[in-house]
């Protein structure tokens, strides 16, 4: 393996008076200020693969849900939670829903359209969650017969306290929208597990709020499917609001799981922090990962700050990373982010090595080390017990074609 590339790479603070994007390839053609946002699908063409926000994709393999006749019945869920959690299955003209955002992309808006019931999940006001809420999102062959649209809303009310994991497994077709409503003080830990079987394709839309002094750690683990996309949309309603969005991503032949980050401080004071690890391995493994933070003209105080790193195991397995960053004001307390993608460190191979232990093993640390910082972060030992258990599967059949 050749040795790889500096992945300590820091920009720790950046002020500007004028836009400033970065990033590899096409710096996107308009300010994310100036985004489409529309719940009629109609406002969106259909995308012929140009378009900024398609030019990675695979968009010959999404085109039914691109159609927008998302007529299919859709994966199961089934929930499990504290007794104190509300759980309802409402009308798509339930007041309630639509109100954290609009789709800002085709696939979005036809999700928007299709869906005709939710499922609401309530937190109420200064409710402690004693255990986790688990939605148990499973496909099976009967539902991927026909691409479907599924619509989620968790409502953290002020000053709550919850962890709320999806779990996805099976096969589907699926377009979802994710509403993410995290009121005044409230903290909210949500988990997004993608580990569908071979064939599943999954494109969903995480619209979150946060309110005046609250939290949301939003993670996203994508282990299994053919195509994955999530694109979470984050913004602010108050001050001191902070958001951290995690990620972690384990790519295999011919899979491509990307994840796009929009990050809107359009108010003063409030804070975001956006780290992502990727692995990858196999011919045609592709990884998409795209940070966007806009930092508007009234965000003064803005602490903000995005990672991505990427680790390629293997030949014929690519990594496209690009952060973008975007201020429009110089009063704030911080913005920086940080991009590398690289294989094998030799070095650290070559000293693990030179201590005894076997190529194989040494390999297996290293990525094991790769992944423990974020992995740490976590904080939920479900997600974290899980996230080991496929990374060492993942591990065993790379290292075992390996030797």
């Amino acid at each position: 393996m050749t040795a790889t590339t500096n992945m300590s790479t820091d920009h720790t603070r950046a002020t500007a008076s004028r836009p400033h994007t970065h990033g590899g390839g096409t710096v996107p053609e308009s300010s994310r200020a100036d985004r489409r946002s529309s719940f009629e699908l109609a406002d969106f063409p259909v995308p012929t693969g140009r378009e900024e926000d398609w030019r990675f994709a695979p968009v010959d393999r999404l085109q039914r849900l691109f159609a927008g006749d998302l007529t299919g019945t859709g994966p199961v869920v089934t929930v499990e939670t504290d007794d104190g959690v509300r759980v309802e299955r409402v009308g798509r003209d339930d007041a309630r829903l639509g109100q954290v955002g609009a789709p800002g992309d085709r696939i979005s808006a036809a999700a928007w359209q299709s869906f005709g019931e939710a499922l609401v999940v309530t937190v109420p006001r200064n409710h402690v969650a004693e255990r986790h809420t688990m939605l148990a999102v499973n496909g099976d062959a009967e539902t991927a017969a026909a691409p479907a649209a599924q619509h989620l809303l968790v409502v953290a009310e002020e000053l709550s306290e919850s962890l709320v994991v999806l779990d996805h497994r099976g096969t589907a077709e699926l377009a979802q929208t994710v509403e993410i409503d995290v009121r005044d003080g409230a903290r909210l830990t949500l988990v997004s597990v993608q580990d569908w079987a071979e064939g599943g394709v999954h494109v969903a839309n995480h619209r979150a709020r946060v309110a005046k002094d609250g939290h949301l750690k939003h993670i996203v683990v994508t282990l299994n499917g053919d195509i994955v996309r999530i694109t979470p949309d984050v913004t602010f309603s108050g001050a001191g609001a902070d958001v951290e969005l995690l990620g972690l991503y384990y790519v295999d032949a011919g899979q491509h799981f990307e994840h796009r980050l929009f990050v809107d401080h359009a108010v003063p004071n409030a804070k975001s922090r956006a780290t992502y690890k990727g692995a990858l391995q196999g011919d045609g493994a592709h990884s998409v990962w795209v940070g966007d933070v806009l930092i508007r003209h009234e965000a003064e105080g803005t602490d903000t700050y995005e990672l991505n790193r990427n680790l390629v195991l293997t030949e014929g397995a690519r990594a496209d990373s690009v952060p973008n960053l975007e201020i429009e004001t110089g009063e704030i307390e911080g913005a920086g982010h940080a991009s590398a993608t690289g294989r094998f460190d030799d070095e650290q191979l070559f000293y693990l090595r030179s201590r005894g232990i076997p190529e194989t093993e040494a390999r297996r640390l290293v990525v094991r080390g790769f992944f423990a910082e974020l992995i740490n972060q976590i904080g939920v030992p479900l997600v974290q017990e899980r996230l080991m258990e496929a990374i060492e599967e993942e591990l065993s059949r790379t290292m075992g074609a390996a030797s």
